[in-house]
């Protein structure tokens, strides 16, 4: 029997789809066809026309020219009005939080469970808008909910994740920032905050017996914590050392929070995977990255939204605000100044500072400052897969590769706006959203 569904504008919801999954799996050997209008392979090379991609359970079967009839047992997608692409991958989020007024006092009032129903509600926004892996760097409580999206229990993107950020005291990421020194004991490497190299060391292991995926530390002072600079040069080099060099031991890349230019440097100089934000990058640190082959993740949003929230009375603290101010209005140009000069960037948003769901705007910020819609596009697609280590498994449409699909309706290089309505989005091989008006 073929099958072809749903009907045209009708919308189905996760149960429904489900169902018909659960019918048609009955079938031995059934296939999903999805009939693209156009579609991006992920690869950067230039959309193709009518297509079909053929998925048999969690893997990509067959990328095909034309919209190829089913054989019987098949099941049909019509999506003869939209592109069809790979599930994007966001490398910078962070599940557990939003931001807002209230921020400050949520450190004081919710419990890690708490975080982990908030993050749970983030990752399902988070893969409706199509992203279906996201790198998560920063929030203990993610582990949690990443081992339970794999195993099943929860439903959300395919989440690699840093659990707690490494600081130093003070830093950025120091948990006791801002609050009554009589609340906390003093932090130390498996609460992710180091002074010296032996704990620096000491942090990483702690990361990989918790589990991490990926290793983040706060080379500089940040916008959204409660200490006063959100530029200086928080690690010394041989502590930045100690950490990449155990990192690698244990198989870790390790991506830098960095906004000052000092800590930019020391960072990549140690051998970070990749600067986060970037914003006081000077050329100088630009050729450092060309020749070392650093990734930018530029993370422009989350600078435009601070800025736009640090003109509202009460939303930051007034240790934040002017932080704010003074940096999120300069990422976009240091994007551009990256991009102009050969800088290798990946897609990232920093989202849980800016709206979840709102991760595809980046594409804007990054067509606005000068990349073409197709680059910005394949860095969130096998440009990010490869800095990921999964270049063999996701960020295209080929043969053997994870069922990752999206669709937005279209041609999203003539309007990158169109990513903010995804029609279709496939995880692993199983339908999550489909609406084809």
């Amino acid at each position: 029997m073929t099958m072809v569904y749903p009907p045209r504008g009708r919308r189905f919801g996760a149960l429904a789809i489900l169902t018909l999954l659960s019918f048609s799996a009955q079938a031995a050997q059934a296939r999903l066809l999805i009939h693209a209008g156009a579609l991006l392979d992920g690869t950067g090379a230039p959309p193709r026309g009518p297509s079909t991609v053929v998925l048999a359970g969690s893997r990509i079967d067959a990328v095909l020219a034309g919209h190829q009839a089913p054989e019987a047992g098949d099941e049909v997608l019509d999506l003869t009005g939209h592109t069809v692409m790979p599930g994007l991958i966001d490398m910078h989020v962070h599940l557990r939080s939003e931001s807002n007024p209230k921020a400050a006092l949520d450190r004081f009032r919710l419990n890690p469970e708490d975080h982990v129903l908030r993050a749970a509600k983030h990752a399902r926004t988070t893969l409706n808008a199509g992203f279906t892996t996201v790198r998560d760097l920063g929030g203990a409580e993610v582990l949690a909910l990443r081992d339970a999206i794999n195993g099943g229990w929860a439903e959300g993107p395919r989440i690699f994740a840093a659990g707690r950020s490494i600081a130093t005291t003070g830093g950025h990421a120091d948990p006791t920032n801002g609050g009554r020194h009589d609340l906390w004991e003093t932090p130390g490497p498996a609460e992710g905050v180091i002074n010296g190299t032996v704990e620096a060391r000491a942090a990483v292991r702690q990361r990989y017996k918790e589990g991490s995926d990926v290793i983040k530390v706060t080379a500089t002072g940040g916008v959204l914590s409660q200490a006063k600079n959100g530029q200086n040069a928080q690690f010394a080099l041989d502590e930045l050392r100690a950490i990449v060099e155990t990192a690698k031991d244990y198989g870790f890349q390790v991506a830098a929070h960095a906004h000052g230019e000092e800590g930019m440097r020391r960072a990549v100089l140690a051998g970070v995977t990749s600067i986060e934000h970037g914003t006081f990058m000077s050329d100088e640190v630009m050729a450092l990255m060309r020749e070392r082959g650093t990734w930018y993740v530029p993370t422009i949003i989350a600078g435009k939204f601070v800025a736009e929230k640090a003109e509202i009375d009460g939303f930051f603290s007034e240790v934040v605000r002017p932080k704010a101010r003074a940096i999120g209005p300069l990422i976009q140009d240091t994007f551009a100044r990256a991009y102009a000069q050969g800088v290798p960037i990946v897609f990232g948003t920093d989202t849980g500072v800016s709206p979840h769901g709102d991760n595809w705007k980046e594409f804007t910020y990054m067509v606005e400052a000068g990349m073409p819609p197709l680059e910005a596009l394949t860095s969130a697609m096998s440009v990010a897969a490869g800095v990921l280590g999964q270049g063999d498994q996701l960020g295209q449409l080929a043969p053997g590769f994870l069922a990752d699909v999206i669709a937005v309706e279209g041609d999203p290089l003539s309007d990158i706006a169109r990513m903010g309505a995804v029609s279709l989005v496939i995880k692993d091989g199983e339908v999550v959203r489909y609406e084809n008006p």
